[in-house]
């Protein structure tokens, strides 16, 4: 059965990303809307079987708000707020693992395994 997962590593502080609000849409629908535990991970899937189908879709990271609540000194305009990963899923019964690696100032993302 078809999934997306994601996990969410601050690499400035060493450590899982807890709190950070993640969307997940595909076109103008959102699909989910999840919170990463103390693991930086999301509970379950963010999404999994008959929801995923081939197509375009979009991860949208709120990082702005989770460097703020973890005492990062942020400018009122951060440089990183909510950062978007794009994607494509050709395959809807395949296991797509979508980490993000975050500081304030950059990020890096992959597909995992």
């Amino acid at each position: 059965m078809g999934k997306i997962t994601t996990h969410i590593l601050d690499t400035a502080a060493g450590c899982p990303a807890a709190g950070v609000r993640i969307i997940l849409s595909r076109g103008d629908k959102i699909l989910a809307d999840c919170v990463t535990n103390d693991d930086g991970r999301c509970d379950n899937p963010v999404i999994e079987g008959n929801d995923m189908t081939p197509g375009r879709y979009r991860l949208e990271f709120h990082v702005g708000d989770y460097f703020r609540q973890a005492g990062v000194s942020l400018d009122e305009i951060p440089f990183l707020d909510i950062v978007p990963v794009e994607f494509g899923i050709t395959d809807a019964g395949a296991a797509y693992h979508i980490p993000l690696l975050i500081s304030p100032y950059g990020y890096s993302s992959y597909r995992g395994s």
